[in-house]
């Protein structure tokens, strides 16, 4: 292995894309980001020394970044060496100093400081960037040089799964050689066709493990499971589908099937309508959701279930309840295009994003979706709107921007890590409710102010859990244990503020209530009761005020973002974007999560998901499909327009998958 990166192929090291963000800059206006404007109106340190230097160096300072020489360009980043240059500064007399460039300067301080502030600040300029020595490759010269077949490891370790099947079961060693790697093909073979079977065919074998999705890991642990060909074993699986088309989830599937066929019994918590249709028994719990579930409402063959009324499940499977579409599409307003897209496998794609509808990218499995939407558009529209310097990845240009004014991402990551985060501070309801809470007599009477009421400072919280309602028991080679507060019995407030009370509730039984319940509670109190019933509205009626934000599933992380978006005022220029939103979501949450993206739309804004699931696919005003496959043989545009228009291209799998929702519906 390469010994300066330690077989990584990766070093950490300043991001001259970081640096220089915006490359229309000149150095007078700000190119270099830790630098700023070094225009003559400053004086500075840092711009009288770059002023001289670049004088000295005949670097000219109005022109644009992007139209400097690559010298001038590399001699700015890299300085000049142990030359030195004579610097006037002013009344402070001169020196001879060393220009050593902006690189070399900025990774000095950063090794040198020992200010954790100034090292968080240069943080942000850091990147992982391939390694000098061996460009990435992690192996020394003399072993990435071996080559099996006119290939080296290099080279096929760069391929996909399928195009590496294809290679080893192809190949022909002469003579002894052909014995003795007989065995060894075989298993090579054998391993990468159980990868192929779990729908994985479009990874690289160079993929990194952290960049997987937990789906794909969970399917890697189901491939080594698959080659090993035991009996007897309960194999439990939750949500292998997510992530995948339905092309590829039909070789799951069959696995899944494989599996049990030899004497396996296969668990699987799973949403997907196929894998539910393909199951033996199927165990429905609900029959609603949070507090109105955790019964089990079904027990049987998925026929069964299609004939229980009570299930939600059963009635979506038997068509008595669908997510309704209409086939009048919304038309756009605008188009902000994507030109000369090359990142990953993108084939130097010229794409356009309509404005004002809702617009689904879709294609198989490692087809370039994320590259495109992730890696490109949201970046940049980050960095134009929000001043990021998340990296962007390799494009022309991107037009049209000036129809819009900001860009939101929205995920299933967690709102909050710790008990105090929970949906009513999220929404920024709960401060509505301290305000209220403050007015009432009894606080009036004490004296109490908002700060009161809340469970982050001193004051009115039990200082014994720090407003927490829990204590951690740190277990040191265990997890830690949450046990209630034995003084406040889990309140959070200390007793003279639990003695303020409306409708003889106190603030800990406010928090206490569900949403549906706080909506009636707060009836007559419109700020407070607008908030809550825009949490109803995304379909989160069940839970708790109060509840801990560790304990909701992302999809109710996602619902809560969404409640918080819809409470804003409305510009209709926001341009929402959205990676596979319906993961974990059962039929019906998929339902009342298009409700709240078509309120959005509808209020004129824009919004673009990554999605595999037809019924969302089937209600977007547009479709992106990219294809034909995933890896090499994708980061095509197969197919683009209204869902009606792409099921009759013949070349887009998605197409051929999604035409019999629309005639179903």
């Amino acid at each position: 292995m390469c010994h300066d990166c330690n077989g990584l192929g990766t070093q950490v090291a300043f991001d001259p894309d970081l640096l220089i963000p915006d490359k229309n800059l000149s150095l007078r206006d700000g190119a270099l980001r830790p630098v700023g404007r070094i225009d003559n109106s400053k004086n500075s340190t840092g711009s009288l020394f770059y002023r001289q230097i670049f004088k000295r160096l005949k670097i000219p300072m109005d022109k644009p970044w992007k139209n400097l020489s690559k010298a001038q360009q590399d001699t700015v980043m890299q300085g000049t060496g142990e030359k030195k240059y004579k610097i006037v500064w002013g009344s402070r007399g001169t020196s001879n100093s060393r220009f050593e460039g902006l690189m070399n300067q900025l990774m000095r301080r950063f090794r040198n400081t020992n200010s954790e502030g100034m090292k968080r600040w240069y943080s942000q300029f850091l990147a992982s960037t391939p390694c000098t020595t061996c460009n990435g490759v992690r192996l020394q010269p003399e072993s990435a040089a071996v080559q099996v077949g006119g290939q080296t490891i290099v080279d096929i370790s760069a391929w996909t799964i399928d195009k590496t099947h294809d290679f080893f079961s192809n190949l022909s060693l002469p003579g002894a050689a052909g014995e003795i790697a007989a065995e060894v093909l075989k298993e090579i073979c054998n391993r990468l066709n159980f990868l192929n079977s779990v729908g994985l065919s479009y990874l690289s074998l160079e993929r990194l493990g952290p960049s997987l999705s937990g789906g794909e890991s969970q399917r890697i642990r189901l491939a080594s499971q698959v080659g090993s060909e035991l009996s007897g074993v309960i194999y439990i699986l939750d949500e292998p589908s997510i992530g995948l088309h339905q092309r590829d989830n039909e070789k799951l599937l069959r696995t899944l099937l494989k599996m049990r066929d030899i004497g396996n019994t296969v668990m699987v918590v799973e949403h997907d309508e196929e894998t539910i249709r393909s199951a033996d028994y199927v165990v429905d719990f609900g029959p609603g959701a949070g507090i109105r579930g955790g019964n089990i409402v079904h027990a049987g063959t998925p026929k069964s279930l299609e004939k229980k009324q009570s299930s939600i499940t059963g009635n979506y499977l038997s068509g008595k309840k669908a997510i309704e579409f209409s086939s009048d599409r919304r038309r756009a307003t605008g188009v902000v295009s994507v030109l000369g897209a090359r990142a990953n496998n993108l084939k130097n794609l010229n794409v356009d994003f309509p404005l004002g509808v809702m617009t689904a990218v879709t294609g198989v499995s490692g087809a370039g979706k994320s590259t495109l939407v992730n890696d490109i558009l949201y970046p940049a529209l980050a960095r134009q709107f929000h001043n990021s310097t998340k990296r962007v990845g390799a494009h022309d240009e991107i037009t049209g921007l000036e129809q819009l004014d900001k860009v939101v991402a929205i995920d299933q990551r967690p709102i909050g890590r710790t008990p105090r985060s929970n949906p009513v501070t999220y929404v920024k309801v709960f401060d509505e409710i301290r305000k209220f809470f403050s007015m009432l007599p009894g606080s009036r009477m004490r004296g109490y102010k908002p700060g009161r009421f809340s469970f982050n400072v001193k004051g009115g919280r039990c200082e014994t859990c720090r407003g927490d309602g829990v204590r951690r028991i740190e277990m040191h080679f265990l997890s830690d244990v949450f046990v209630k507060c034995e003084d406040c019995k889990g309140k959070r407030f200390n007793e003279a503020t639990l003695e303020v009370r409306y409708r003889n509730s106190s603030i800990a039984d406010i928090l206490d209530l569900t949403v549906a319940e706080a909506v009636e509670h707060f009836s007559e109190h419109p700020k407070i009761r607008t908030k809550l019933q825009l949490l109803m509205d995304v379909g989160l009626d069940y839970l708790h005020l109060g509840q801990p934000s560790s304990t909701l599933s992302g999809g109710e992380a996602q619902r809560i973002k969404l409640a918080r978006e819809l409470s804003k005022i409305a510009t209709g220029r926001t341009f929402y974007i959205l990676d596979e939103p319906t993961t974990g979501l059962h039929f019906d949450d998929v339902r009342k999560l298009l409700i709240v993206l078509n309120r959005l739309v509808n209020a004129g804004n824009t919004v673009t998901v990554i999605e595999h699931n037809l019924d969302v696919i089937k209600t977007a005003d547009w479709i992106i499909d990219l294809g034909p496959s995933g890896g090499p043989e994708g980061g095509k545009v197969i197919a683009k327009g209204k869902p009606e228009r792409v099921v009759k291209i013949s070349k887009s799998d998605t197409g051929r998958y999604l035409k019999p929702l629309l005639s179903r519906s």
